[in-house]
């Protein structure tokens, strides 16, 4: 009876074709559900879907304390047959090494060996990885908070007036600083800093600058610090603005932005407020775009940068919500 009611039900009526498709959509939905649990995975959801319950990696940070500082006063005035001013504001006695014409080759397997080999914890380890590969030095002694200017410069009779066309083979001018005493190197996590410095010559007259600047640690590791995008408030310049023929492109863009550092009050004045809302204090830095853009309401409803529309892979905040509620009662 019931194997006439199946023939009958396959011949004459298209419920039997409905139950089969159900029958099969069971089975999968229960296979998938088997395979995967209550997470379904990303292909069946739809975009929206996605972007939600997609979150931005916090990048975890771990805070020391950077005893080296180094600052080019009088960018404009640089070159190589006049030389540079340089102005050092270290936390602890430090030694200042100024290597002219150092080999770019040289520089990098030296801080190669810094992670593999032995710790650039004193000039004397730096100029052992280098094999004496540079034109000229010069050494200062760098008392404590001292920030007096010292002035480098190239000898006359080393007869050097540019470095070649580019790309180069040697950098204009390597500045090193490591402290001093060994006692503060068992304190410090970072021993030693190195910056590399553009400085104009008769064949290539970018404007005077710092190229890159490397943290060398203790461990065996270096970082290379790289400058943050930050957004401000525009102001109108102020009268002590040097005339335009005499600033870079980068200068204009930093004072435009309110982060010239020969203009503090303009820093102060212009409050860096979230580019979304409008309201809350910059905070959090997008990676791998480095702009400082979003506040910590924001943070959580952007999988892109809403300046620059890259994807967000990482991000970590300027400060924490204590050090926040600390500088607001001490302003107040």
């Amino acid at each position: 009876m019931a194997a006439v009611f199946l023939v009958t039900l396959y011949e004459y009526s298209p419920l039997f074709y409905i139950t089969v498709v159900f029958v099969c959509f069971l089975v999968t939905s229960g296979l998938v559900l088997g395979w995967f649990g209550l997470g379904v995975p990303v292909i069946l959801r739809n975009s929206e879907e996605t972007e939600s319950s997609t979150r931005i990696l916090k990048k975890p940070m771990r805070q020391v304390k950077n005893p080296f500082g180094l600052e080019i006063p009088h960018p404009a005035t640089a070159s190589v047959t006049k030389g540079i001013t340089l102005t050092p504001d270290c936390l602890e006695d430090c030694i200042l090494t100024c290597y002219w014409g150092c080999s770019v080759q040289k520089l990098h397997e030296a801080l190669q060996k810094h992670v593999y080999c032995f710790r650039i914890k004193t000039p004397q380890a730096l100029e052992d990885a280098l094999y004496s590969e540079y034109l000229y030095r010069q050494q200062y002694f760098i008392k404590k908070n001292d920030k007096e200017e010292k002035y480098c410069q190239l000898p006359e009779d080393a007869q050097v007036v540019d470095f070649g066309p580019v790309p180069r083979s040697r950098y204009p001018l390597v500045a090193l600083l490591t402290l001093a005493d060994e006692e503060d190197r068992e304190i410090y996590d970072i021993i030693s800093m190195v910056a590399v410095i553009h400085i104009p010559d008769e064949s290539y007259r970018l404007p005077c600058r710092i190229l890159y600047q490397y943290l060398l640690l203790a461990q065996g590791q270096y970082h290379d610090l790289k400058q943050l995008f930050m957004s401000a408030n525009s102001t109108a310049p102020s009268s002590s603005d040097s005339s335009p023929g005499e600033r870079s492109t980068d200068r204009s863009l930093l004072e435009k932005a309110g982060l010239a550092e020969d203009e503090p009050e303009l820093h102060e004045e212009n409050s860096k407020d979230c580019v979304v809302c409008q309201n809350g204090t910059v905070n959090w830095v997008l990676l791998p775009c480095r702009h400082a853009c979003l506040c910590d309401g924001c943070i959580k409803y952007f999988q892109q940068c809403p300046m620059c529309r890259q994807f967000v892979q990482e991000s970590f905040p300027l400060c924490s919500k204590k050090e926040q509620d600390e500088g607001e009662s001490t302003h107040i």
